[in-house]
């Protein structure tokens, strides 16, 4: 399996971590110390030896982050994690903070009226955060204070840093060598003004030079750094046990390689103006430089948005890949409708099954994300991971999410349904439908080129808003091509003023919960492309999907659709009978042609 369900971190330990770390944050002359969820790397996912915010509270979520003073420590979460918070955290030692809503200068000038010095590790910090934060408190006496990372000094028994090998990304996936991506990208260096760039995340590091890694469980990264010279040529910081022959030899002589340990000093001595982006690379990266006397172009890494902008090779890959998995997810659905109503499974067991079937598939390399299977009330907890501590049964009568998905050579997937197990819950089906109703919304929309996410983030929630209903997540998030499962720059979201372009790829996934009882979600996959012409012309773009198995229709209110929402859904699962159906085994597709039947 490479899911487990042993939980991993436990709220009995915070309140003593967290004296220890309050004597030395006292030892250092200082008022308090920051722990982001990040690493040096700013990934949403991390290693174990980086899971600093998660070692010190309990809280494991994918963001967020704790303000540490003499007398409150504040974890700072988002809407996701409203409700995980409450279980994971030790609520006599740590408060909940709900973030963004109160922000950390804000919050610091309430709880530190008189001032006070709070320590930050400029590695685990962004240029655009530090600044952020400083321009908050400006005008105040609270000083930000750059120091080593306090927790390190006393998590003893830190893990390792991870050393998996790195693999070849084959170029029939890629769609573009990796000598030509460095040429172009270093041409449009040169027209910035910039004589090199320096590139910290894993995920645009491995898609320039054509190549996956396995350092972070689920994200087929390598950490490493990289500076790309305006000529195209390559310096990888990386260390030499991740690099096979084969894969040195696939980067050729135009990439220099030397370790980790060498790149401070590299970035003293780089000859500018050097690219640092203000909101990945850590805040660091730009001191080391500046500091050097070289100027600092402060600009997007110029791997973001070409690679959000699949190459046609990427979007086959991502077609083919959706096939695949959504044959296992019909296999797996298939089995869960005939056991689920017994009432014997459990949590564990749903998880189980489906990674199984991903597995038949022979393809499968890991799972994109832990699945996210919540029966009843553990639906409602947006971002749940069973553990054998909170494995509940699914029970007839209750709803059960399930989010998942899977790491393909050729694709990333990510999916969510949400399925009745016996009779529905009352108010399930309203709240169902009106979630199914935003999905398709986004799913029929056409619109002007240049709008971005937060253009359309409303026609996802307008049939739950005029219930007097939301959900505190965003509609969607950009989603790597073999890479990570979350990709920006694009999104669906109020705050996304990224313009949507064709080759993006993006989750739509509208939701609802009521904690304590059940929690809704439907989520598939959506391509972002040209739209055909009609009316006078006009450019439009328009949304293709890529995800198709099909939709519990034991929950739909028919009645409350329309006429044009009734025809989507029923060409849907036409197309999803016609695609999946000549994949799956002779029992599958009798189920399938079931759930396909036109509402």
């Amino acid at each position: 399996m490479f899911q487990d369900f042993t939980t991993r971190s436990t709220r009995t330990h915070g309140p003593g971590r967290l004296a220890a770390l309050r004597k030395v944050i006292a030892s250092e002359g200082l008022t308090g110390f920051l722990i982001p969820r990040a690493d040096v790397h700013q990934g949403e996912y991390v290693a174990e030896c980086d899971a600093r915010l998660g070692w010190l509270t309990g809280f494991t979520g994918s963001a967020g982050f704790c303000l540490v003073l003499p007398d409150t420590a504040g974890v700072f979460i988002d809407g996701r994690y409203r409700v995980q918070v409450k279980s994971e955290v030790d609520l006599t030692a740590f408060t909940p903070v709900p973030w963004p809503e109160v922000k950390a200068g804000p919050w610091l000038l309430e709880h530190l009226p008189a001032g006070g010095r709070i320590g930050f590790d400029p590695w685990l910090h962004t240029r655009k955060e530090v600044e952020d934060l400083r321009r908050a408190l400006d005008g105040s006496a609270i000083a930000l204070v750059e120091t080593a990372n306090l927790i390190d000094a006393i998590w003893t028994d830190r893990p390792a840093p991870p050393s998996a090998p790195a693999r070849v990304h084959p170029l029939e996936f890629a769609g573009e060598p990796s000598a030509e991506k460095r040429q172009r990208l270093g041409a449009a260096l040169m027209k910035q003004g910039a004589a090199a760039a320096v590139l910290t995340l894993p995920d645009s590091i491995a898609w320039l030079l054509n190549i996956r890694g396995a350092d972070i469980a689920r994200n087929p990264v390598m950490q490493a750094f990289a500076v790309l010279q305006a000529n195209g040529d390559l310096t990888l910081f990386a260390e030499a046990a991740k690099l096979s022959d084969a894969l040195r030899a696939h980067l050729g002589n135009a990439v220099t390689l030397r370790p980790v340990a060498a790149f401070d000093a590299a970035l003293r001595g780089l000859k500018g103006p050097v690219l640092v982006d203000p909101a990945s690379a850590p805040h660091q990266v730009g001191r080391e430089i500046e500091d050097a006397g070289t100027p600092v172009l402060w600009a997007e890494d110029p791997c973001i948005a070409p690679k959000a902008r699949k190459t046609p090779a990427e979007v086959a890959g991502m077609q083919a890949a959706h096939l695949r998995d959504g044959a296992a997810m019909v296999e797996f659905l298939a089995w869960l409708d005939a056991e689920a109503p017994k009432g014997a499974l459990t949590e564990i067991d749903v998880v189980t099954q489906l990674e199984q079937h991903r597995r038949a598939t022979g393809q499968l390399l890991d799972i994109s994300f832990d699945t996210i299977c919540g029966a009843g009330p553990n639906g409602a907890i947006v971002h749940y991971r069973v553990t054998e501590a909170t494995n509940r049964k699914v029970t007839p009568g209750e709803l059960l999410l399930i989010d998942s998905g899977a790491q393909y050579p050729d694709g990333t997937t990510d999916i969510t349904r949400t399925l009745a197990v016996g009779p529905v819950p009352e108010g399930a089906a309203e709240a169902f439908t009106r979630v199914l109703q935003g999905m398709i919304a986004i799913s029929r929309a056409r619109f002007p080129r240049g709008l971005a996410g937060r253009d359309l983030d409303a026609l996802a929630r307008v049939a739950l808003w005029s219930a007097g209903m939301d959900y505190d997540h965003g509609t969607g998030h950009g989603v790597g091509a073999a890479l990570c499962v979350h990709e920006g720059p694009a999104r669906i979201s109020r705050i996304s003023d990224v313009p949507l372009a064709p080759g993006m790829i993006l989750s739509n996934e509208p939701g609802h919960y009521r904690e304590g009882q059940w929690g809704i979600r439907i989520e598939n996959l959506i391509l972002v492309a040209e739209a055909p012409k009609i009316g006078d012309g006009r450019d439009h773009l328009c949304f293709e999907t890529l995800t198709w198995v099909p939709i519990d229709r034991r929950l739909i209110v028919v009645e409350m659709l329309s006429r044009g929402e009734r025809d989507w859904l029923d060409a849907y699962h036409a197309g999803v009978l016609d695609r999946i159906g000549p994949l799956v085994s002779p029992a599958a597709r009798a189920w399938l042609s079931a759930a396909c039947a036109p509402l």
